[in-house]
């Protein structure tokens, strides 16, 4: 490549321009014109109309990748519009930079998690800045820093006097890998999706959030969001929170010691009770230790072994053989009035409801399976017009005629089935209606040292005592030089002096706790901290985030569709009830973006099919890599990098930046009076691409700008050149267009043009309306569906002219020549096909 002074702009009659040195001369110039600060006190006052464009930011990990280099340039082709249409946008960035991600990528390259974790950071944010994103840098913050935690432990404190934090034990999914619990959010097809280790089961004492206590709403202000959000997303959303409707219903159950204990178990189909031939209690519910036969313990105890081996995913397995032990005792089933054996498996899930099902076994596969396996009866209740599943042991499942079901027989509408037993088991106080959900409460201590502190003291005379306000943050110890893999428990533990304190009620000895919060709690309220980031009175300024929020735009991948947007939607709804925030969501849309791969596969160093993002933005540049992954695709698609060419993206931003060289007209001149035809063309395309940015097409903004490219360059080279003021008109559109995707090379036209930097908030440029209605169109005539002739007529003809003049045109009247006119079908403007025969 040529070289150039990074003070002055390469000659337009090389081939090319020196891509480091554009890049080095506006990275300095932009630090000092700081285009994207947000200015709090004009949206705040009302003065200008807000906007707030905000990307999941990242894992400090080690540098910035292809999929970081994807988000943030579909991202920033959105909040860059914005400031071009007048905008005040916030647009923040900062590191998710607590928990596993980094933590493990520390220990794996033997270092202290906040040396390497900062020093990640250090690097990212130099990447960033090359990158050239429109991020406001002055509200940069780390989710590690203590005047961050300091708040998330706050904010901890606020919904546990909520009742919306609390500790319990429980059975607890556990990553053998990573050492530590897993929320059910964090377990895929029964694999830690941190490391992919099989997850298996323990009992332990943890904290939790009650995320169920806003199930319904959840659910509800999806219908809200559906418009905004990929469908994909949504129905992600719909699916883990799982409501459905049944009944709660009664059992009776004959301990072995005489006494009598009433459990409840939840059903969809209450009205198949006549069928329920046996009960089925998870193995690992406390229920089945408390209710066992004492014949039947040693039993319990040694199947109890085998179950926590498994994962729920594996438990929850329908061809899986089935296994299970008898408790000893019996239930009554509360609509027949019979006893039937209850039993301990683990294809039950212990925190399902109760722990316990009634088991319906003509009507149910996993049922019929267990009661094949042991001999345990099977009767039909709806007779759904295939086999009896009493001889064939294959479940029927779909709804037909109750048989074998009392006063249920004969009828065949499941819904008034339902009802009525529901209202027979109400009426005997046997049960009632009910609405379960398959969302679980969000499980958040962590086994691990890079986490914020959980802010309570255990004290053996007060319990669990809140650490207070004033005492927070509740810092983490170094630990420098200490062991921190994995071992099952904390390493905090060992912090002696750290884990000894007073308590705060007594002042008796007591004990910190000694897990750490999951990292999803820190990321789940970070977009209020971006409001007001240096504020250390208070978490966020409630005006400032009500002025900026919700977000008006999300940018992030899917595999955050369940997990990380369902706790920010939490968080929100939890602090607007705390009265910190006005509104009930966090994103007003979302927008989801596919991954970059390579070859068809994922790219992995193991598959040697890895691309590092630093070598292609030494080789070809900021704005070829941006460019390139902004036009390969819709957003939500997946990028295939062997098929697409940023060499090619160069070549054509070096095309655009010649036009800057080519304009010798006066800055200002009235384009007026220059070529009608290429003002059309470069109206037309401004108009359209403020739609296709809103519509999230960003892939034919791309397109549309480099035809307005190529019309221009046809324009200079067949007309009166660059003095025409109608191509200074085109050329500065390009610029504008060119700074949502291509920020170097816009900012190296804009000056070239004689413009004041920066382009980026230069304006969108002005349509004339005039200027986009179409002179005269052309209009296809067809006979026999071959096209026979073309015509120029007028956008607004009627289809009686347009008939008229495509019937008397002499190429039509050859071609029908000797035959009959049987129908014409016009579509005016554009269209006449003549049938005949």
């Amino acid at each position: 490549m040529s070289q150039t002074s990074p003070d002055q702009p390469a000659s337009r009659d090389a081939a090319t321009y020196d891509v480091a040195a554009v890049q080095e001369k506006w990275l300095a110039r932009w630090a000092e014109l700081d285009p994207f600060a947000a200015d709090d006190g004009a949206v705040a006052r009302g003065e200008r109309e807000k906007r707030y464009a905000l990307t999941m930011f990242p894992y400090p990990s080690g540098d910035l990748h292809m999929g970081h280099a994807e988000v943030t340039a579909l991202h920033d082709v959105l909040a860059r519009y914005w400031w071009q249409r007048g905008y005040e946008v916030l647009n923040p960035m900062g590191w998710d930079s607590f928990g596993l991600p980094a933590e493990n990528a520390a220990i794996r390259n033997d270092a202290h998690p906040a040396d390497y974790t900062y020093g990640n950071i250090d690097t990212q944010f130099e990447s960033f800045r090359q990158y050239a994103v429109s991020f406001d840098w002055s509200r940069r913050f780390n989710t590690s820093d203590p005047e961050y935690y300091r708040w998330t432990q706050w904010l901890f404190l606020k919904l546990r006097e909520q009742g919306l934090a609390y500790r319990k034990k429980s059975p607890v999914n556990w990553c053998p890998h990573d050492q530590t619990v897993l929320a059910n959010e964090q377990v895929v097809d029964g694999a830690c999706e941190r490391c992919g280790a099989e997850v298996t089961k323990r009992e332990l004492t943890q904290w939790y959030f009650r995320t169920t206590a806003y199930a319904q709403e959840l659910l509800d202000s999806l219908d809200d969001l559906q418009h905004t959000w990929s469908t994909k997303v949504v129905n992600a959303q719909r699916n883990w929170i799982g409501r459905s409707e049944g009944a709660h219903v009664d059992f009776a159950l004959d301990l072995a010691d005489g006494g009598e204990r009433t459990v409840t178990v939840y059903t969809t189909r209450p009205d198949t009770l006549h069928g329920a031939t046996f009960m089925v209690v998870a193995a690992d519910a406390p229920l089945a230790a408390e209710v066992v036969a004492p014949e039947q313990r040693e039993a319990l105890a040694a199947y109890l072994e085998e179950t926590r081996k498994a994962s729920d995913i594996d438990r929850l397995a329908t061809d899986r053989p089935k296994s299970g032990v008898p408790l000893g005792i019996e239930a009554t089933n509360p609509v027949t009035g019979e006893r039937i054996p209850v039993w301990a498996s683990d294809y039950v899930l212990a925190d399902y409801g109760t722990g316990a099902i009634m088991a319906v076994p003509a009507h149910d596969q996993r049922d019929l399976d267990f009661a094949k396996a042991f001999g345990l009866p099977v009767r039909r209740v709806v007779d759904t017009g295939e086999d009896n599943p009493e001889e064939t042991y294959v479940a029927t499942t779909g709804d037909g005629t109750y048989v074998n079901s009392g006063d249920l027989d004969g009828l065949s509408d499941k819904a008034t089935g339902i009802a009525r037993t529901v209202a027979r088991l109400e009426a005997d106080g046997l049960g009632s209606g009910a609405v379960n959900f398959r969302l679980r409460d969000w499980l958040l201590s962590r086994q691990r040292y890079w986490g914020a502190p959980i802010p309570i003291i255990h004290c053996p005379v007060d319990g669990e005592v809140a650490v207070p306000e004033e005492q927070l943050p509740v810092r983490l110890p170094e630990l420098r030089g200490a062991d921190l893999k994995p071992k099952g428990v904390s390493p905090l533990g060992a912090a002696t002096d750290w884990v000894s304190v007073e308590c705060p009620t007594c002042g008796g000895p007591a004990q910190r706790d000694t897990d750490t919060m999951d990292t999803f709690v820190d990321s789940s309220w970070y977009m209020f901290r971006y409001c007001s980031p240096h504020d250390d009175t208070q978490p966020f300024d409630r005006d400032l985030v009500n002025a900026w929020m919700p977000c008006d735009i999300y940018v992030g991948g899917d595999e955050h569709a369940v997990l990380h947007l369902l706790y920010a939607r939490f968080f929100t709804k939890a602090l607007r009830d705390l009265g910190l925030v006005d509104f009930d969501e966090p994103f007003s849309a979302y927008l989801s973006q596919g991954k970059v791969i390579n070859g068809g596969r994922k790219m992995s160093k193991s598959l040697g099919n890895g691309v590092s993002l630093g070598s292609q933005l030494a080789e070809f540049g900021v704005d070829a890599v941006r460019l390139t992954l902004v036009f390969a695709s819709p957003p939500e698609d997946d990028i295939d990098w062997a098929d697409v060419s940023p060499a090619g993206s160069l070549r054509f931003l070096q095309r655009a930046w010649r036009l800057a060289g080519d304009v010798t007209s006066e800055v200002g001149a009235d384009p007026a009076a220059g070529d009608e035809a290429l003002r059309r063309v470069t109206h037309r395309t401004v108009h359209d691409a403020a739609g296709l940015v809103e519509s999230h097409r960003f892939n034919v903004l791309v397109a549309r700008t480099m035809e307005l490219v190529n019309a221009t360059r046809k324009a200079i080279d067949s007309g009166p050149g660059g003095a025409d003021p109608a191509v200074r008109e085109a050329v500065e559109a390009v610029a504008v267009l060119l700074s949502l995707v291509a920020p170097y090379t816009a900012e190296e036209m804009w000056e070239a043009l004689g413009r004041e930097a920066s382009v980026a908030r230069a304006g969108w440029p002005h349509v004339d309306e005039a200027l986009l209605v179409e002179e005269s169109v052309t209009a296809v005539v067809q006979v026999q569906g071959k096209v026979k002739a073309r015509l120029e007529v007028a956008p607004d003809v009627s289809e009686a002219d347009l008939e008229a003049t495509a019937m008397a045109h002499p190429d039509v009247q050859r071609a029908l020549a000797g035959k009959q006119v049987r129908k014409v079908v016009v579509r005016a403007p554009k269209l006449v096909n003549v049938v005949a025969g």
